[in-house]
This record gives C-alpha cells, sequence and structure tokens, in this order.
C-alpha cells in the first residue's frame, strides 16, 4: 500500500463516520443500520430496504444521496412501467434524420426503486445487468453507468397484492438487505415534533463528493485478507449449501459481496486487515435474503437469519 493509500486509509474512518453522522440527523434507526448503509456503499454494492409502511425506508434513501455530492434519480415502480422507462429509449431525431439515446433515470450515481416488487418482471429485469456491470445496453449498444453506482430499492414485506415478487437471480444481485424497524419512544417523539415543523431532510446538505466515495472503495479493496479468512468466508457458504432446512445456500457471488462488505468494514475501523469479526459483523444482511427456507423449516417460523446465526455458531473462527 503506497503512502497515498494509507493516508486516505487513516482518514477513511472520519469520512465514514460524517457520512452515518449526517444520516442520523434525518433517520431515526440504530446505528448500526445506517453504518450498514454506508458500507454497502463503500462496497460498491446494492441495497433493499424491506420494512413496513412509515418507517423511513425512502426517507433514508432520500438521505444518503443529500450527503453526497453526485446525481441522484428516483423511481417509483408501478405495474405499467416499462423498461425503456428505466434504461433510457432512442428516440428518432427529424432535424438530424437519425436515432439518438435519450438516458432514463437509471443514468445517475445513486438510484432509489420505490417499492420495486410493484413493476412487472420484465420491468424488474432492466436493473439487472446495470447491477452487475454497471452498464446499460439499448439497442445493442452499451451505456457505462457513472462511478459511483448504487441501487437502493425499498418494498414492502406484508403487502403482496398487486405486487410481484423478486425471483433469486435479482435478490442475489443486492449486497445487503435491511430493515429500519420502529425507532424507540424519546426518538420516535422527537421524530413528530422535527416532521411536523420544519423537516431536517430540507437542511441536509453534501458532506462528500462522490470521488470521495470511489476512492473509500478503492482503499476498501485493497484490504489484505489472509488465507485462513478466505476459507472462513468459505466454509459459512458450503454451510448454507449442506444444510437440509435450506431449499437453496448462499452463491459464489454471495460470498464476493460479504468479503467486499467486510472489507468495507475494516477501513471503517482503520484497519489495513480483515479480523473474522469483520465478517461475523456483517454476515447476516449480506446472506440472509439470499437464502430459500425449504417449506417445512419456514412453516416452523424458521428465517434465514435464524439458520446463519447458526452456522455462525457451528464453524470454527480462524485465530
Amino acid at each position: 500500500m503506497s503512502e497515498a493509500e494509507r493516508l486516505r486509509t487513516s482518514n477513511a474512518p472520519r469520512t465514514i463516520a460524517t457520512i452515518v453522522e449526517n444520516l442520523a440527523r434525518v433517520v431515526h434507526a440504530s446505528e448500526e443500520t445506517l453504518q450498514l448503509c454506508v458500507l454497502c456503499l463503500v462496497a460498491e454494492g446494492h441495497l433493499i430496504i424491506e420494512d413496513f409502511p412509515g418507517v423511513g425506508k425512502t426517507m433514508l434513501a432520500k438521505a444518503l444521496a443529500r450527503s453526497l455530492d453526485a446525481a441522484f434519480s428516483r423511481i417509483q415502480f408501478t405495474p405499467d412501467l416499462l423498461p425503456s422507462d428505466v434504461t433510457g429509449v432512442n428516440v428518432f431525431n427529424q432535424a438530424s434524420n437519425e436515432f439518438e439515446f435519450r438516458p432514463g433515470p437509471v443514468f445517475a450515481n445513486l438510484l432509489l426503486v420505490d417499492e420495486i416488487n410493484r413493476a412487472s418482471p420484465k420491468t424488474q429485469a432492466a436493473l439487472l445487468e446495470c447491477m452487475q456491470e454497471q452498464q446499460v445496453t439499448v439497442d445493442g449498444v452499451s451505456y457505462e453507468l457513472p462511478p459511483p453506482f448504487m441501487v437502493m430499492a425499498t418494498q414492502n414485506p406484508i403487502e403482496y397484492e398487486g405486487t410481484y415478487p423478486l425471483p433469486e437471480a435479482q435478490l442475489d444481485r443486492f449486497t445487503m438487505r435491511l430493515e429500519i424497524g420502529y425507532p424507540p419512544l424519546a426518538e420516535e417523539a422527537r421524530m413528530l415534533t422535527e416532521q411536523t415543523g420544519e423537516p431536517p431532510l430540507d437542511d441536509l446538505h453534501s458532506v462528500v463528493a462522490g470521488s470521495d466515495v470511489v476512492a473509500l472503495a478503492d482503499d476498501a479493496k485493497a484490504i489484505y485478507v489472509e488465507e485462513s479468512v478466505n476459507r472462513y468466508v468459505v466454509a459459512l457458504l458450503r454451510s448454507t449449501r449442506g444444510d437440509a432446512r435450506l431449499y437453496l445456500g448462499a452463491s459464489p457471488r454471495a460470498g464476493i459481496a460479504l468479503l467486499r462488505v467486510a472489507k468495507a468494514r475494516a477501513l471503517a475501523h482503520g484497519r489495513e486487515f480483515l479480523s473474522p469479526d469483520d465478517v461475523r459483523a456483517v454476515v447476516v444482511p449480506v446472506l440472509a435474503h439470499r437464502l430459500i427456507v425449504a417449506p417445512e423449516a419456514r412453516a416452523s417460523g424458521l428465517t434465514g437469519a435464524a439458520i446463519i446465526t447458526d452456522a455462525l455458531e457451528k464453524t470454527p473462527v480462524p485465530v
């Protein structure tokens, strides 16, 4: 690691903490939830926020966007939305007598997809290429998306009428799934006072530039990972694949996502190496939504998070 990289790494914890503190001014969620949201950004991942209506899912996404000096776009997914409404379309220009590409809302640094499960599978699939390859292909021509690029999607876990559940292939492209939950009594009382006066989101300003986020992502990639920690991640993945309570375990892509988020956490704590504790701290939000629980296990109330927790207890931690 060069001297410049070492200097940036030493400043990274303060930069990440500044973004978290800025989010906390608006979103009354736990510090862990807000930090995980920022770690997902640093890991160049995509985030799905699944929780009950009215707990601040959209507010969290908008607060993160305002914390960055970067382009923000929002799409409200509805059943009549078309893929071209997301990616863009070629339009015939009569003046030049040729087709020209008009970019869709996906051409932004942070893309908020509200109620992602309300659009048809065809429209949902329009996000697959941009989430995995950071590009959009229209009529055989590929257009790169500007870095940093992050998709933040929201969905309601209890309302299924008129929705299209995300397929496993798309869920696997979301680096992390988070829940916000209801705030504590004192926090909720303070939130009522804030939101019925001048909402704090209106006064929220950017605290980092988009280029700073790209630099943080590069620093996170440079975090050293010992072979024993690599094997620990693989052991956790294989534990889910061999679990009879699961219909589908974690994929290799899940392991890559887990390692990248863990590296981002190590960077946030000012370390140049990865610790098994970094992996253990982020494994549930990174892996749980990728697992498909077998019908009989699901009927007994078992969840993916519980199975991951069980795998953590059974898998030896490297020393």
